[in-house]
This record gives structure tokens, sequence and C-alpha cells, in this order.
């Protein structure tokens, strides 16, 4: 029985699809009807609520209009599958014990709130959102996934034959970068002062033939440069070409190891580069990234069946959207 399968859902939803969307506000109104029942604006700007943040932070102008356009679009659309199958589970006449919703409910508390009732409450309250609110939403996300779990059956296992093709058809994704083991020691000129930058340029050359002279590069960051790595000798660990700006990602690349570089110059710094390894680019071998690919190509497998059952129910759905 289906009430059966929800005991198993506890611990599965976390506290933030409840966050409600700050802002702009608009006036409530019908996003669209599935089969009479009603979803309002205010619902898909509940579920949109947080990507539209997130891409207010990274667009603006039409990008930005065009990104949250699609996110509501892409939210109107899960609320609508949600709403079928809310539906399909009250007409084959399943139920959902309240004590899944109760425990469900004391996960959140527990897990998000350290045990904190009352901060639970403060937070559902500062959001605008009811206990009964938030009590119905959690019990939909129950049902819902209940429902998925109940519907979307079959074995989706990855053949040996279907994990080498995609490796082989999807080989720059299995590639290790060329990387440098890299120490620098950098310099820093005063900006306001016109002489500093050729002093600082003359210090930099004079770090550099000593340490070719004989001097121990790591000493030598400790001792004068002015970055946040100096107290460690220099070390930036493993970079690889996206590490870096161009013109030091250039030079780093071009060293062998135990090479020093020559001073570099980048706006009022002057660097010194000095390569300790080196690492080629090269392919991982499949059996590294097996497991990985055989729970990809399962993951594909079950979105498809799961597309296929929502498919289903739109069909023999009355769907209106405004």
């Amino acid at each position: 029985m289906l009430s059966k399968i929800c005991f198993c859902l506890i611990g599965l939803f976390c506290l933030a699809p409840f966050v409600k969307a700050a802002e702009p506000e608009v006036i409530d109104g019908v996003a669209a009807v599935v089969n009479g029942d009603v979803i309002t604006f205010s619902q898909v700007e509940e579920v949109s609520g947080p990507e539209e943040r997130s891409l207010r932070q990274q667009y603006t102008g039409q990008e930005l209009i065009d990104k949250i356009k699609e996110a509501r679009l892409a939210a109107l659309s899960d609320l609508i599958d949600r709403q079928l199958i809310l539906q399909d589970f009250r007409k084959k006449k399943f139920n959902i014990p309240e004590y899944v919703v109760d425990d469900q409910i004391q996960t959140i508390i527990k897990e998000e709130f350290a045990g904190d009732r009352q901060a639970f409450i403060r937070t559902l309250n500062a959001q605008g959102f009811t206990m009964n609110r938030f009590r119905e939403m959690q019990r939909d996300k129950v049902i819902v996934q209940a429902m998925r779990q109940s519907n979307v059956k079959g074995n989706f296992g990855a053949s040996p034959q279907q994990i080498q093709a995609y490796y082989e058809a999807n080989k720059p994704q299995f590639v290790t970068p060329e990387q440098v083991k890299l120490r620098m020691i950098v310099l820093n000129s005063d900006p306001l002062d016109a002489n500093s930058s050729d002093s600082t340029r003359k210090m930099a050359e004079e770090i550099r033939q000593k340490i070719k002279d004989g001097a121990d590069f790591a000493a030598m960051a400790k001792t004068y440069s002015m970055d946040g790595t100096a107290q460690a000798g220099g070390d930036w660990g493993w970079v690889d070409q996206k590490t870096l700006n161009q013109q030091l990602t250039g030079t780093a690349f071009s060293l062998s190891p135990g090479q020093t570089s020559q001073v570099v110059q980048v706006g009022d710094s002057f660097y010194i580069l000095f390569c300790d390894a080196k690492k080629t680019s090269n392919f991982i071998p499949l059996n590294d990234v097996r497991d990985g690919i055989q729970k990809k190509l399962e993951q594909v497998q079950r979105q498809k069946a799961t597309q296929k059952w929502l498919d289903g129910l739109r069909e023999k759905a009355y769907i209106k959207i405004y």
C-alpha cells in the first residue's frame, strides 16, 4: 500500500523550499488551471523565488528578464506536474498517515534547527507561513515522492556496453588537466610613488639572481614575498591553466621542473615563479569513473521513465495556462 512507501521517506526534505520570494510583489491571480484546481501566481513565485534571487545577483537588464521568465515557466511546469500527481493520489483513494507528516516536521526541526521548535516557529512566521500551511506543503511533498516511487519502477541499471559507449562519447569529460606545482614570490610596488616600480623591479631581479646562485626559493619567499603564501614558502600547490591570469599562466606552464622564471610584471606587482613539478594532461581510466557513469546513466533512465509517467497524466488532463 502507498502508505507503506511513505514511511521510508522521513528525512528526505529540508526547510529551504518554503522560503518565499521577497520581491517583486505582485497582485495574485490565476497562473493555470489543472482539472479544475487553480495554481496561482504566488505559488509560482513561491517555487521560483530562491532561483530568482540568485539570478538577480548574476544578471541585469533584458538577460535578467529572460532568465526570470524561464525560471517561472519551469516552476509553473513543476507545479502542474505536482498537481496532477496529487490528483492521481486522491483519485486512487490512497492515504498518508498523519504520523508520517509529524515525523517529517520533527526531522526538519531536529536537523535544521537543532531541535529548537521555537526557532522553527519564528522562521515560519518570518517567512509568512502558518504551521498549517507548512504542514500541508510537507504532506504534498511526501505524497509526490511516494507516488513517484510507486509509479516509476523497473531495472534502471546500465550495461557494461552502455558505460563503455558513454565513456568513449564523452572522453573530454574524463581528462585530468595539465598542472604545475608552483611557488611564487610576489612584490608589490606603491602605485602612488613614481619611483616605486623601478625600485621594486630591481629588488625582484636581485632576489631572482640570488635564487639562480643557489639560494632556496622557499626561504626567499618567506623573507621577501608579499602575498598570503609567504609563510608557506610561496607554495601555491598544484595549479591548472584556469587558476592564474593569462600572463602568469603562460609563464608558469613554460617552466620545466626546477626552473625559475624571469621577473614578470602584472600591473603594480612583480612575480618570480618556480616550478616544483609538472603533470601532463591524461585521460582518467574507465575503471576509475565507471561507478559515476553508471549512476549517471541510471539517473537518466529514471528521469525518462518519470517523464513518461507524467506525460501520461498530462494527456488525460485538462490544463489551461494563463
